[in-house]
Formats: structure tokens, sequence, C-alpha cells
């Protein structure tokens, strides 16, 4: 049956699509949000399965466990065409390991017209699948747009008093991005060789790989797709939408985006830029990490005043992603195999940090840090599990980031000395805001807020205790995703002009 009626990809679309189309006609609230963490879950499964099959070199009939391509549009020469490589597994199981976390965390939560809510999350799932999954052109940007769509309304309906200002920003700075690579693909498509006799051009990803395009089009090319991942991840200056954001959506939504779409931007980098137009890279690498450097500097000074806990978790994850973007444009096996580690760790820590802040400010009805002190005192169980978070967050050995950051600050500075040089003060900043952060808020003489402030649940503590397993599994022994991903990063060097 697998791999003759249905693939793991596939599987991994179709389950939170259809369940989320489901979800629609679900109107009572409890069942709906029951039948949401089920198909979450049953995802979670398919991806976990996936893992057991991903050694083709050994196994060549498991590649089409993991690829299939289904006649979609044959006389443009588009496919719907799905599979999975290292870089595809790990994100997808990261996808799938994020979203019963987010709905058992936030399951106490009430929200308007559930049945839409739960609906929009689950296709919002199924849209971030399909672009890590897919191997078409076309397809790819009709997955981008699918998670677009669900995530802004989840935005723009559920959240504070400024939600629709903020999203209106966000949306309109990630679909004019969306419209320049739009515009960059159909211009790599018509320079593409068809690889059916029924079109005269193709847009599967191995035709755009071998597309005939000068240095003086791959220049302007670069910057249409650039822009747009740019904005997803954001990279500096494009990064402007992403505090308002944070701080009006709500918390599941706000997971979602920090933790699983920002991939999205640093996934296409890797996958469509650096292959496609290796000499705009060499070009304009330079340029561009210089403006991630910014970013990852400028976020950190900002993150150090932050009074708003929301406010201060966003600026601290544009500075991060700062870091792990430079790392992407060194461009070396080093930072590559780092920012594949790191795309995992980060995805785990940011969604422990909302979680905590979550809890903070369902507990004690505020989220600004000027008004909390000693939390500890009233939730010691909460204080260490933000302790080994916060580690985690700024590096410590044994935490999972410490091993990604290694090899991609090991990458920089094999690249150049200064940017390793300023990566290295970004991480010594980020522990100066996150340590700042801890203290203030749960240790110190506890305040009347604090001596109010109910315990976390019994949900919210077993996601913690999963996510800080994970923290310390991954900081101890990060082999199993350095193997996975390693034929990715060969696969891409192979393909560029630079190693």
């Amino acid at each position: 049956m697998l791999g003759t009626y249905y693939t793991f990809p596939e599987l991994l679309i179709w389950i939170p699509f259809i369940t989320g189309l489901i979800a629609i006609f679900i109107k009572n609230g409890k069942s709906v949000k029951m039948f949401a963490l089920l198909s979450s879950i049953a995802t979670l499964v398919v991806s976990v399965i996936s893992l057991c099959y991903t050694n083709v070199g050994a196994h060549p009939e498991f590649f089409y466990y993991n690829n299939v391509s289904y006649v979609w549009m044959p006389y443009i020469g588009s496919s719907f065409s799905v599979g999975l490589d290292g870089m595809g597994f790990l994100l997808t199981f990261l996808t799938a390991f994020s979203y019963p976390l987010i709905f058992a965390a936030t399951y106490k939560s009430d929200y308007k017209n559930p049945n839409a809510f739960f609906a929009l999350m689950l296709l919002t799932q199924a849209g971030i699948m399909g672009v890590f999954v897919a191997t078409d052109a076309l397809l790819f940007y009709f997955f981008w747009e699918l998670a677009l769509i669900p995530i802004y309304f989840l935005c723009s309906r559920w959240g504070g008093e400024k939600r629709i200002a903020a999203t209106f920003k966000f949306f309109v700075y990630t679909f004019l991005g969306s419209l320049l690579m739009l515009v960059g693909i159909i211009f790599v498509y018509v320079h593409t060789a068809p690889v059916t006799p029924d079109a005269a051009h193709s847009f599967s990803i191995n035709a755009f790989y071998n597309a005939t395009l000068s240095s003086g089009q791959q220049d302007w090319l670069f910057w249409l797709f650039f822009i747009a991942f740019a904005v997803k991840i954001p990279i500096f200056p494009f990064h402007t939408w992403q505090p308002d954001v944070y701080e009006q959506s709500n918390y599941p939504s706000v997971m979602v985006l920090s933790g699983l779409m920002v991939k999205m931007g640093a996934f296409g980098i890797i996958r469509w830029i650096l292959p496609i137009f290796p000499a705009a890279v060499v070009k304009y690498q330079h340029l561009v990490m210089v403006l991630c450097i910014i970013g990852l500097i400028y976020a950190s000074c900002i993150a150090l005043y932050q009074n708003d806990l929301k406010r201060f978790v966003a600026w601290s994850s544009i500075a991060h992603l700062g870091l792990m973007s430079a790392a992407i444009f060194a461009a070396n096996n080093l930072s590559l195999q780092g920012v594949m580690l790191e795309m995992l760790n980060h995805g785990i820590n940011i969604l422990a940090l909302w979680i905590v802040v979550d809890i903070i400010e369902k507990k004690t009805g505020v989220r600004k840090i000027s008004e909390l002190s000693g939390l500890a005192g009233k939730s010691p169980a909460l204080a260490i599990f933000l302790v080994i978070i916060a580690f985690a967050n700024i590096a410590l050995p044994l935490s999972n980031s410490f091993v990604s950051e290694f090899l991609m600050l090991n990458g920089l500075f094999d690249f150049n000395i200064w940017f390793g040089v300023f990566g290295t003060l970004g991480i010594v900043l980020s522990a100066f805001y996150m340590l700042n952060m801890v203290q203030k808020t749960f240790f110190g003489k506890a305040n009347m807020l604090a001596e109010q402030a109910q315990k976390m649940s019994a949900g919210q503590g077993l996601v913690l205790f999963v996510l800080v397993i994970a923290i310390l599994f991954l900081g101890i022994y990060p082999e199993p995703v350095i193997h996975l991903t390693q034929s990715t990063v060969t696969d891409i060097l192979s393909r560029t002009s630079f190693k």
C-alpha cells in the first residue's frame, strides 16, 4: 500500500487539510477542540513513522514512500509533486511535533467561533507542510499562499485591540513579497527545458535547478525571491511587522508564526535561492550577511529594554533568526549544518518560551516585566522550566542550541572573522536580555500579583516537560539530526559555485 496508493508527504498534507475542512462543521467548542488535537496527533504519528524510512541509500524502495508526482497541469509543465529529503523530514517533524503541544498547552483557552478557529489552524498546518514537501515551483507557491491566508484570519479575528492594523501590515508585507516571488518563478520557468513532451517548459524543481540564467538575470531574480523569504523570516529591514503582530495575536497563532512559519523563509533560501542563483549569492552574500548581523545586534539591543513579554520574545526571535540567516549565506558545510539543527532547536525553544509567557499572562493578568516579581516562590516548577529554556536560548553547553550555534559560528568564522565576532556578540547580548527577564519576573521579592497567581495546570506542565526533555536530548545527542540533514547540505553545496 505505502508507496503505491499513498506516501508520507501526501498524508502530512491531507490529514490536516481534510480534518481542517471537517472542523468547520463541528459547532461544539469542546468537540472541535478535541478533534483538532486528535488530528494533530495523527499527523505526528505519520511524521514519526516516516523517520523510520529515511535511509534511501540502503533501501532504494524508500524513495517511493517519500516521493510522488501526479499529473496536475501538464500543458504548462506543472505537476502535484511532493517529496521528503533530510531537511523536509526535519521541518515536517517540527511542524507535526509542535501542533499537539500548542493545542494541549492552550486547551483551556476559549475562542469565539471555535470551529472556524481550529479549522484555520489545521489549514495553516497543511499549508506549512506543503511548503516543506513541494518539489514543483508552482505547487510551492500555492502552498506558500495557503499558509498565509488562514494565519491572516487567525491573527486578525482573534487577538488584541490593535490586531487589525498589525495583521494588515503583515499581510501587505507578505503578499507583496509573494507577488515578487511569483514574477521570479514565472521568469525562471520560461528559461527551463521541458521534462515532458506536452509542455514547452517545466515548474519541476530539477528544471529550475538547471534553468539557463545569465549572471545578470540571476542578479535581479535573486532579490525577487530573497525579499519574499526575508519578510517571512524576517531579516532586517523587513522585520517591522513582526513585533506588532506577535503582540496583538492570540497565543496559538503566534506560536505557529514564530515556531514554524519563520522556517518557511529559511527553508526557501536554502531550497530555492542557493541552488538556482549561485552567482548572485556570491555577489550579494556580504551585503545580505551585513543586514543579518545588523538585525541580530539591533534586535538584541531592543530586547534589553522591552517591558512587554510578547514584544520581548518577538525581538529575541528576530535576533536569533538574524544569526541563522547570516549562517545560511556563509554557505559552507559547517554553517548550513548548524542552520539545519538550529531550525529544529529554535522551533522548540521559542514554542516553550511562548507557553511560559501564556501561562504568566493567564495566571497574573499582566505581561509587563516591570509589574512582575517573585513568581518563582509561587510556581517553582515553572521557574525551573523557564531557567532551562533561557539557558537553551543563550546556547549554554548541554542545551540544544549549543551545538547548532557552535556550528553556525564556526561557519561564520570560516567565512569571515568579523561576521563570527559579531555573531558571538549577539549570543553574549542574548545572555544579558534573557537572564535579565528571568531575574525580574521570577526572582526577587514577590509582589501582590505573584502572591495571587495560580499554579500552572498539569497539562501545561506536561507540555513544558516534553519540550525541556527535547532541549536536553538534542543538547546531549544531536547526532541523529546532523546525520539526517547531511545529505541535504551536501546536495545544496554540490549545486552551487561556492563551498
